[in-house]
């Protein structure tokens, strides 16, 4: 996550309405949802909000952030969209990871974890209908699914080299980073969890830049 950045505004951001009887108080659990998503791995969370009292297990915090059901806000409109795809493992299976950054704010609008790279065009149905992106010039690197998923959408499409951006390429290696290891979120979890926490880091992400 960004250096320097305050978890005030993001901690404003989640909402607990699936909290009935948790005796951990609201703000703690915020607290340990942010603190996951912004980078510290599940035993790390837990280990430093223990200084507060209050003892969770690792997956009641995994619980909470995927309860919390957080998801970058819809209705963005911009010029230009990076997409980018991935390789990515879970349990010992393959799945392609799309993403979406917006290059003048670095904000992610839209990811998608897909079991196959031929559902590269969901991705770009589910992105074109959450934001205003019909006008966007969309920049792609040499993959060609993404080209042709473009030109299937009627979307522009322009190639540039990611590591030409640095600030476009720092989200995507940030991104990848966090999902190379999934001891720390992935461990046995299924693809739509897997998808849903991705959702989750974009929310944490867009409220810190």
């Amino acid at each position: 996550m960004p250096e320097n950045a305050s978890l005030d505004g993001t901690l404003g951001q989640i909402e607990l309405e699936f909290v009935e009887r948790e005796a951990t108080p609201q703000l703690l659990m915020k607290l340990r949802i942010q603190l996951h998503l912004a980078g510290l791995s599940l035993s790390n969370t837990v280990s430093t909000l223990e200084r507060f009292g209050v003892e969770r297990a690792r997956s009641t915090v995994h619980n909470w952030v995927h309860k919390a059901e957080l998801q970058p806000d819809s209705g963005r409109s911009s010029d230009h969209v990076a997409v980018d795809e991935s390789v990515i493992r879970l349990n010992n299976e393959q799945y392609w990871l799309y993403a979406a950054v917006d290059p003048e704010t670095n904000n992610l609008p839209h990811t998608k974890l897909e079991p196959t790279r031929t559902n590269v065009m969901s991705f770009f149905a589910e992105l074109r209908k959450k934001h205003d992106v019909d006008d966007a010039v969309f920049l792609v690197d040499g993959a060609p699914t993404l080209k042709d998923a473009c030109t299937r959408h009627g979307l522009r499409f322009r190639y540039e080299k990611h590591e030409n951006r640095n600030s476009v390429e720092r989200v995507f290696r940030e991104i990848k980073r966090r999902t190379s290891s999934f001891s720390n979120c992935f461990s046995n979890a299924d693809a739509d969890t897997a998808d849903d926490w991705l959702r989750s880091f974009s929310f944490a992400w867009n409220q810190l830049i």
